[in-house]
């Protein structure tokens, strides 16, 4: 099982809890103010990165769909609408998280439709060859363990299934670098600390983003743990990237 930088990234050194012990606490604490935070700190534009990875499933039509760190449930929400599948089931470590998300299916009339459950990308409650689609947006940088999170996904997964994760990058573009890096330095830890209790969880989305292994290296270690026809599209000058993988 390879280990990478990206697996030891922590929101708190101090603590001596596990990584994701520390990040379902944490998601805990910042919950009521996630989605605001999100659509604040990208100006909105996250909305739009999760239709692009959405619509790359669209001509597959699937119709059993597990959102994997569905969080406060907007892709899986959005996945309904855009996708139509029967059924949708979004895990999660963040109880916190999980109950804004069931008010927020309840105020859609999407109970019937999309179901969420806590649960470990680690060890998905879930059997076999079960989906025909599996999604992350956000979520595989929180994994304790990559590839392990990734073995699950492709277990879940049916023959033939698809994954799309939608994650952070970090742009390569002269001038575009620069000022991302002030945002993610500065920016995004300050106003997270104005608006969220936790004062280090937006710090530790910028060092999870540092050391995340993105790009070809994400595609490699999709690979490594058995998923196929493998791409990536990078999104926004190359602040996102989707990454596609198939069972």
């Amino acid at each position: 099982m390879g280990n990478y930088a990206h697996d030891t990234v922590v929101p708190d050194l101090a603590s001596n809890l596990p990584k994701k012990e520390q990040v379902a606490l944490m998601f805990d604490q910042i919950a009521p103010q996630y989605d605001f935070l999100n659509r604040f700190l990208s100006a909105g534009i996250d909305i739009s990165w999760r239709k692009k990875t959405l619509l790359k499933l669209k001509k597959d039509n699937p119709q059993f769909i597990l959102d994997v760190a569905t969080g406060t449930a907007d892709l899986a929400i959005m996945a309904s609408r855009l996708l139509s599948p029967q059924k949708i089931t979004g895990i999660d470590i963040s109880e916190g998280m999980l109950e804004l998300g069931r008010k927020k299916i309840l105020q859609g009339g999407l109970q019937e439709q999309i179901t969420l459950h806590t649960g470990d990308s680690e060890a998905i409650p879930m059997d076999n060859d079960q989906f025909d689609a599996v999604t992350v947006s956000f979520g595989v940088r929180n994994f304790q363990n990559l590839e392990k999170g990734l073995q699950e996904i492709l277990r879940v997964l049916r023959p033939g299934g698809k994954l799309v994760v939608l994650e952070f990058s970090r742009p390569s573009l002269p001038g575009v670098q620069q000022l991302y890096n002030l945002y993610m330095n500065i920016v995004t830890p300050g106003v997270g600390r104005i608006f969220s209790k936790s004062r280090t969880a937006y710090q530790y989305l910028n060092d999870s983003v540092q050391k995340f292994p993105e790009g070809k290296d994400f595609v490699t270690i999709m690979e490594k743990t058995g998923f196929k026809n493998t791409s990536f599209q990078r999104l926004s000058l190359g602040i996102c990237t989707i990454y596609m993988g198939e069972k």
